[in-house]
C-alpha cells in the first residue's frame, strides 16, 4: 500500500469508471467526428420524411386534430397536458414537445417529422456516449450507436409522428443513464436527483422505460463491476435503487389503470396465449434483427400460436441463458447484453396485452442494444484472440452498417402517407385484418371513398369476423351508400356484443329509419340510446324524425323541439322541427321560420329549399316557392326537384320552355304518367 510520510495512504486504486472517464477525456476531440458521422448517416436515411403527411394511425389524436396542441404553448395547455390521457397513455412531456414544435413551425406535418429525426439524432448520440464513458471503448460502442441509429426496426419510432413518445422518452432514459455513470463516478445527492429526474422525464414521455433501475443493475454488474465484493458493498448498491423502483411502481400502476379504463388492455386473449405470444416475440425480434425484411406497422395477433412454434422459443431462450450465464465471469457482457434485451422487453412484450398487435418494431427501440452489446463486444474479444480478423471484423461492422442504411431508407419510403404504409403492410404479411381495417378507416373518414371502404372491411372481416369495430364501419357505410338492409345484419352483431353501447343503439336505429316500413322497430333504439346519453342531439332528432315518420306527430314535436333547444345551430333539428310543424293544424304557421333558420345555417339544405317551397305554394308565394325549387334542383337535381319545379313553372306561362325542359329531365329519370301528361300539354301549348 502506498505510503505518506511513513503511513498508510488512504488513496484508493482508480475504478475502471474513473479510468475510462479519464481516457474519455483525453480522446473527446475524436469523438466529434463520430458525433457528426451519426447525424448524417440518420439524415441520409430521415431527411426524405420532410416530405411526408401526417399517418391517421394516432397521429390525429396527438397532433394534427389536438386543439390543445394545435394552439401551442399556454398556461391552459400545460395544465391539460398533465392532466389528458391521450390514445389510453399518460405522456405529458411528449404531448409538450408536440405543442412547442406547433407554436414553433405550425401544423406542417414536414417540421414534426424533422424534430422526430433530431430526437433521434441526439439518442444515438447519447447512447455512444454513456457506453464510451461506461466502457472506455470507442469502437464497440460506435457500433452499438451506429446500428442504433440505422437499424430498419427503428424506422416505425422515427418516421411515424404519433410515436415521438418512443424516441423522446429514450432520449431522457440515455441521460438518465449517463446521469448514473457520473454519478458511480463521484456520488452525491445532487447527481442522484439528477440522474432520477431525467428518469421521471423519461416516464413522462412514455412509461415503457420502468425497466430502468433493472437497466441501472445490470451496468452494475458490467461494465462498472459495482456488485462483486462483500454483502454490505452489494447491500449498499441495491439500497439506492429502492427510490428508482417506488417511481417505477407509481408509473407502472398509473399505466396499467389508464389503459385499462381506456379498453386498451385486452382481458379477452386467454393467458395461455400471451405467454405463448410472448415467447415466439422474443424469438422473432432477433430474426428481425439479423434480417429487417417485410417489416409492417401492424402484425395483428392471430387466433393462436403454434404450441411448437412457442415450446421452440422457449427452449432457445432457455439455451441463450444458460449459455451466458455459464461464461459470466470471463465474459460478463454476454450476460447483460441478453437480459438487458429480456427485461427492457418485458412491458411491452404482450403479458398484459395492450392494443391488437402480435409485436410491433417500435418495441425494440431500446431491446435491441443488448443484443448488440453482445455482438460488438463478442466481437472486441474475438479479435483480441485472433488479431488477424481485426480488419474483417472492422468491415463486417461497416457493411452492416451500410445495409441497415440502405434497408432502413427503403424502409422509411413507406411511411409516406397512411395509403402507402397499410397497403405495404397488406403485400408483406398474411391475412392482415387490422392493416385492410385501418385502411378502410381511411377510406371512409378521410376520403368519403364508401365503396372502397366496404371493399376493404369485407376483406378483413373474412378474416376476422367478430371484430366489432370493423362491422360497425362496414355497417356504417352500407347505410351511407343506400344499403341499410344490408347494413341491419352487421349493426345487430355489434349491439348483442355491446347491448349497453350508445353508439350500437344508435347506428341501428339510424339504419331501421332507413328502411321502408321499419321505422317503428328503430324508435325502441333511439329510446335506449338516450336512456344511455339523454343530452345527445343527434339521437334526440333521429327519435323525432322516427316519431314524425310514423305519424306520431305530437311526440315527435316533443323530442324534435328538445334537439333544438340542446343545439340551436342544428340545420336538421330545425328541418325536422318544420317538418312536424307542417303536419299539424294549429302550428303550420310555425313551420316556415324553421325551415328559414335551418337554410340560414345550412344554405346548401337541399331538402330544406323543396319543401319550404311547397309550404310557400299554399301561400301564394310563388316567386319564392320558385326560387327555393330552382335552388334545390342547383343542389340536388333529382326526379322529385326537376318535376316539382317543373310543375310550378307550367302553371307560369311565360316559363313553359324552362318548365318543360324540367319535367323532360324528371321523366327521364321516372316515367310517371302525371309527368307525362303535363309535358304533351306544354308542347300541344307550344305548337
Amino acid at each position: 500500500m502506498p505510503t505518506i510520510h511513513g503511513k498508510p495512504s488512504k488513496i484508493r486504486p482508480k475504478t475502471q469508471v474513473i479510468r475510462a472517464a479519464e481516457e474519455t477525456g483525453r480522446q473527446s476531440f475524436s469523438d466529434w467526428w463520430l458525433y457528426l458521422a451519426l447525424a448524417v448517416s440518420i439524415l441520409v436515411v430521415y431527411a426524405q420524411t420532410r416530405h411526408f403527411s401526417y399517418i391517421h394511425w394516432d397521429d390525429n389524436q396527438y397532433v394534427y386534430e389536438n386543439p390543445h396542441v394545435q394552439s401551442g404553448i399556454s398556461a391552459a395547455g400545460i395544465l391539460w397536458a398533465f392532466t389528458a390521457v391521450v390514445a389510453a397513455n399518460w405522456a405529458p412531456v411528449t404531448i409538450l414537445s408536440h405543442m412547442l414544435v406547433s407554436q414553433l413551425f405550425g401544423m406542417a406535418s414536414g417540421m414534426h417529422h424533422l424534430v422526430n429525426v433530431a430526437i433521434h439524432i441526439l439518442s444515438a448520440v447519447m447512447l455512444f456516449v454513456v457506453l464510451r464513458r461506461a466502457t472506455g471503448m470507442r469502437a464497440p460502442s460506435a457500433f452499438v450507436a451506429f446500428v442504433f441509429a440505422l437499424h430498419p426496426l427503428h424506422v416505425e419510432s422515427v418516421a411515424w409522428v404519433a410515436e415521438r413518445k418512443d424516441v423522446l422518452s429514450t432520449l431522457f432514459l440515455f441521460l438518465a443513464l449517463y446521469g448514473y455513470v457520473r454519478y458511480v463516478e463521484q456520488p452525491s445527492p445532487r447527481r442522484y436527483l439528477m440522474m432520477a429526474g431525467l428518469f421521471c422525464l423519461a416516464l413522462m414521455s412514455k412509461a415503457t422505460v420502468v425497466t430502468f433501475p433493472f437497466m441501472l443493475v445490470l451496468l452494475d454488474m458490467w461494465p462498472l463491476r459495482r456488485l462483486p465484493g462483500s454483502r454490505s458493498q452489494g447491500s449498499k448498491v441495491l439500497v439506492e435503487k429502492l427510490p428508482l423502483l417506488a417511481i417505477t411502481a407509481g408509473a407502472s400502476g398509473l399505466t396499467l389503470f389508464l389503459q385499462q379504463a381506456a379498453g386498451a388492455v385486452r382481458e379477452d386473449i386467454p393467458l395461455a396465449m400471451r405467454v405463448e405470444n410472448a415467447l415466439r416475440s422474443y424469438v422473432v425480434y432477433i430474426t428481425q434483427m439479423f434480417w429487417p425484411m417485410r417489416l409492417a406497422v401492424v402484425y395483428p395477433i392471430g387466433k393462436s400460436v403454434e404450441l411448437w412454434e412457442a415450446a421452440l422459443a422457449f427452449i432457445i431462450i432457455v439455451a441463450i441463458s444458460a449459455l451466458v450465464l455459464r461464461v459470466w465471469r470471463t465474459r460478463p457482457y454476454y450476460a447483460v447484453g441478453w437480459f438487458w434485451y429480456l427485461g427492457t422487453l418485458v412491458p411491452t412484450i404482450g403479458l398484459v396485452q395492450a392494443g391488437l398487435q402480435s409485436h410491433a418494431d417500435r418495441y425494440t427501440y431500446v431491446p435491441m442494444i443488448g443484443l448488440l452489446i453482445m455482438l460488438a463486444w463478442g466481437a472486441v474479444d474475438a479479435v483480441r484472440q485472433w488479431p488477424q480478423i481485426r480488419t474483417m471484423v472492422a468491415a463486417a461492422g461497416a457493411a452492416a452498417c451500410v445495409v441497415c442504411m440502405g434497408v432502413a431508407s427503403s424502409q422509411t419510403s413507406y411511411w409516406r402517407d397512411t395509403p402507402t404504409l397499410f397497403q405495404h403492410a397488406i403485400e408483406v404479411t398474411q391475412d392482415n385484418w387490422l392493416a385492410q381495417y385501418t385502411l378502410g378507416y381511411y377510406d371512409m373518414s378521410v376520403l368519403g371513398r364508401f365503396d372502397d371502404a366496404i371493399s376493404q372491411f369485407k376483406t378483413s372481416l373474412r378474416t376476422k369476423p367478430d371484430y366489432l369495430d370493423t362491422n360497425a364501419c362496414l355497417g356504417f357505410c352500407l347505410m351511407r351508400t343506400g344499403r341499410a338492409a344490408e347494413a341491419v345484419p352487421y349493426l345487430e352483431l355489434v349491439l348483442r356484443a355491446m347491448p349497453a353501447s350508445f353508439d350500437a343503439h344508435s347506428n341501428l336505429g339510424e339504419a331501421l329509419a332507413r328502411i321502408p316500413g321499419r321505422e317503428a322497430e328503430a324508435i325502441p333504439h333511439f329510446e335506449a340510446a338516450l336512456r344511455i346519453r339523454p343530452n345527445s342531439v343527434e339521437a334526440t332528432n333521429d327519435l323525432g324524425a322516427c316519431l314524425l315518420n310514423t305519424g306520431r306527430v305530437a311526440e315527435a314535436i316533443v323530442q324534435l323541439e328538445k334537439a333544438v333547444r340542446l343545439k340551436p345551430d342544428s340545420a336538421d333539428a330545425h328541418f325536422n322541427l318544420a317538418r312536424a310543424f307542417s303536419k299539424t293544424a294549429d302550428r303550420a304557421a310555425d313551420a316556415i321560420p324553421q325551415y328559414q333558420e335551418a337554410l340560414r345555417l345550412d344554405p346548401r339544405y337541399a331538402a330544406a329549399h323543396h319543401d319550404v317551397a311547397l309550404l310557400l305554394l299554399r301561400r301564394d308565394r310563388t316567386d319564392e316557392a320558385v326560387s327555393h325549387l330552382e335552388a334545390a334542383v342547383r343542389l340536388n337535381p333529382d326526379y322529385l326537384n326537376e318535376r316539382d319545379l317543373g310543375v310550378v313553372l307550367s302553371t307560369l306561362p311565360a316559363r313553359h320552355s324552362e318548365a318543360l325542359a324540367h319535367l323532360e329531365r324528371a321523366q327521364g329519370m321516372h316515367a310517371e304518367g302525371e309527368v307525362g301528361k303535363i309535358i304533351e300539354g306544354l308542347r300541344r301549348e307550344g305548337k
